[in-house]
């Protein structure tokens, strides 16, 4: 009688679906995520679990400033694990010190605290204005709408978006909005209580809008008339994104009086680590003694390995003329985005941005994407994620592009095909 042999076990083993299921079952539900599992990553370039590669052109929402794995971290990550990871604020040591100087150097006098994220510099920046002006009573931040400064309960109070502070009221009180880049509005809320003014130079998450060089300039007027602080949120449109260390000195490039324009203070992040966490934010004299020994501090802000890392970047960028890149690349990814607008205006509205800080808002109606569900922008996204291209959606018609600061040209000629190649099916 002939043996009947088992069908053997299949082989075949849905990672995609295991490590989903690991997150549905274990990680709270905060995040809208795409239906990506990524595996590994090589400059612009990322690979999921199932092989499939796309071309990165969102950089981890401005954070990849050299790209997925560049060699230069994972050096200066060992090296200085070597030596010292972690230290308390108690003491002194090297790469903090060096790493305040040269964010110094590239801004203008004054001193660094540094902080893990983005949203803990502003956190900072809060507190410093509260400081400045509480003798005299004052505490009330004007910031604009469609601003985003985190998502802390002070940094979603300050943010220009209702969206993010449903669900989460009252909010932390000393906080206005006003529209931005309108210089007469600004003037006209200010009130009493006022203490400080608080402008992306990019609006990044309200859709990639950059200040006009004469509200700059006015605001540094107004906050002098008035005896307020001018503070910048630059965690996201900073660090040589636009192709200047900070966006301000890019937008007022050859404008007259642009030169002497300075802030009182400046929050950084996301591309300063490179995807190592580490925020912080810079005060100019005289105004960098406010926080005195004991009004502010953090455990892990400012660690010996995470300004190693920032360090190393700061070489890397200076090294490789990344800012010139961010400028070079942007410009010409950034004109390919406004001919095809221009191609098809039935699918895109606009294109803006500054060097690899670009916006595209698409059409207000495109047929394809009528009908209930998610935004127009989410659904573009994902079918660029189909055709091999990773973008980030900003509120409901805005994709914004991210990359690396060290794009090649050729990546940004391949990005430019692969969104034709979707725009052109949504137009037909």
């Amino acid at each position: 009688m002939k043996e009947i042999v088992p069908q053997p076990p299949s082989i075949v083993h849905n990672e995609m679906a295991e490590i989903q299921s690991l997150f549905n079952k274990n990680v709270i539900p905060s995040y809208g995520r795409f239906d990506i599992v990524l595996s590994h990553g090589s400059g612009s370039q990322l690979w999921d679990v199932t092989g499939k590669r796309y071309l990165d052109l969102g950089g981890g929402i401005a954070v990849c400033s050299l790209g997925h794995a560049p060699s230069a971290i994972t050096e200066a990550l060992i090296e200085q694990s070597r030596k010292l990871v972690h230290v308390s604020n108690l003491y002194f040591h090297a790469p903090q010190g060096r790493l305040a100087q040269e964010l110094v150097n590239l801004i203008g006098p004054g001193k660094c605290f540094f902080t893990n994220s983005g949203v803990e510099a502003n956190e900072g920046l809060f507190k410093l204005a509260r400081k400045f002006g509480h003798d005299e009573g004052r505490f009330e931040i004007i910031t604009t709408y469609n601003s985003f400064h985190g998502r802390t309960l002070a940094g979603i109070s300050a943010t220009g978006q209702d969206k993010v502070k449903k669900g989460f009221e009252p909010m932390v009180p000393g906080f206005r909005h006003v529209p931005y880049n309108d210089l007469q509005a600004m003037r006209d809320a200010i009130s009493p209580a006022t203490v400080a003014i608080l402008v992306e130079g990019i609006q990044g998450e309200g859709g990639v809008t950059p200040a006009t060089p004469e509200y700059l300039l006015g605001l540094r007027q107004l906050c002098d008339e008035k005896k307020l602080l001018l503070m910048m949120d630059s965690v996201q449109c900073g660090h040589f994104r636009s192709g200047r260390f900070q966006s301000y000195q890019r937008i007022l490039e050859g404008v007259p009086r642009g030169d002497k324009f300075m802030p009182d203070a400046i929050s950084m992040a996301k591309s300063l680590g490179g995807g190592f966490p580490i925020g912080a934010f810079w005060v100019r004299q005289p105004y960098a003694d406010l926080l005195s020994a004991g009004t502010h501090g953090t455990t892990y802000g400012g660690s010996p390995l995470a300004c190693a890392v920032a360090l190393k970047i700061l070489e890397v960028i200076q090294k490789e003329k990344l800012a010139d890149n961010a400028r070079e690349v942007g410009a010409y990814f950034k004109g390919g985005l406004q001919a095809l607008a221009q191609k098809y205006p039935s699918v895109i509205k606009t294109v803006r941005g500054l060097g690899l800080m670009v916006g595209m808002e698409l059409a207000p109606s495109i047929p394809a994407f009528s009908g209930e569900g998610k935004t127009p922008a989410v659904r573009f996204t994902n079918l660029l994620h189909e055709a091999g291209l990773i973008a980030i959606p900003a509120g409901t018609h805005i994709l914004r592009f991210l990359p690396a600061l060290n794009l090649h040209k050729d990546e940004a000629a391949e990005g430019l095909k692969i969104i034709e190649s979707v725009v052109a099916k949504l137009a037909s």
